[in-house]
């Protein structure tokens, strides 16, 4: 049933994809007004790493080098009001390293601890996934090798409960191929592109508008460059 499910689904996502690709590449860019970048080169200073099992995050010469064992979050420390686009280049490394395993580039957006709601660091987490079911978030995973499945999920704040959007067979990830991740945060629209793909669309009724962004993995290695954080204007200005 699982598997009749996700074939069905990887074919609607397919032809939705394919139907959106001339509007989206026809579209304007609405974003001005920079809000935050990181070009990685300063350290950590703008991000709190979250480890289930250790590992290495760093930051220096353009780079942030995440190479972990397990569980791993790395939340910039700002919160972002939208509406907003949020961009960033990431690549699954594959060279022979113990953590080179080529999967889960996963992100948060717009999430609030509902424990402590105006302070989302107030509440230590150790960097195992179940620890972020109090938040409210958006989630995206984009998977491959072990995990075939590249979903997106909408976070309402109870313990096991992470309510499912989206669940595709693909994409997936390249080894050591680079993907430009655009987050867009307007309203009711959420969108995740990447390379240019219209890869999540989802129309919240109730939507999430503000919060905090992390980067989110397990078991991986990922170089990821060029953040950055861009104000949406109206349409037409």
């Amino acid at each position: 049933m699982t598997t009749t499910r996700r074939a069905f689904g990887a074919l609607a996502a397919g032809a939705a994809l394919a139907a959106l690709a001339p509007a989206a590449a026809s579209a304007s860019p609405r974003h001005r007004r920079l809000l935050a970048r990181d070009d990685f080169h300063h350290g950590l200073r703008q991000w709190a790493v979250e480890l289930e099992k250790g590992g290495s995050v760093t930051a220096a010469r353009g780079t942030l080098e995440v190479d972990v064992p397990a569980g791993a979050t790395i939340w910039f420390r700002e919160r972002f009001e939208g509406p907003y686009v949020l961009e960033y280049t990431a690549t699954p490394v594959s060279e022979g390293g113990v953590n080179d395993r080529v999967s889960d580039l996963n992100n948060f957006w717009n999430a609030v601890d509902v424990r402590s709601p105006d302070d989302l660091f107030a509440t230590p987490r150790g960097g195992a996934l179940a620890e972020y079911d109090y938040l409210k978030t958006y989630y995206s995973g984009y998977g491959a090798n072990y995990n075939t499945t590249t979903r997106l999920r909408r976070y309402v704040g109870e313990a096991g409960v992470r309510p499912l959007l989206y669940d595709y067979t693909e994409p997936l990830l390249v080894p050591n191929e680079p993907n430009r991740v655009r987050i867009v945060s307007d309203g009711p629209t959420v969108q995740w592109w990447n390379n240019g793909r219209l890869v999540f669309d989802y129309t919240d009724p109730e939507p999430y508008t503000g919060g905090h962004f992390a980067f989110r993995t397990t078991w991986s290695h990922f170089r990821i460059t060029d953040f950055r954080v861009r104000r949406l204007t109206p349409s037409g200005d």
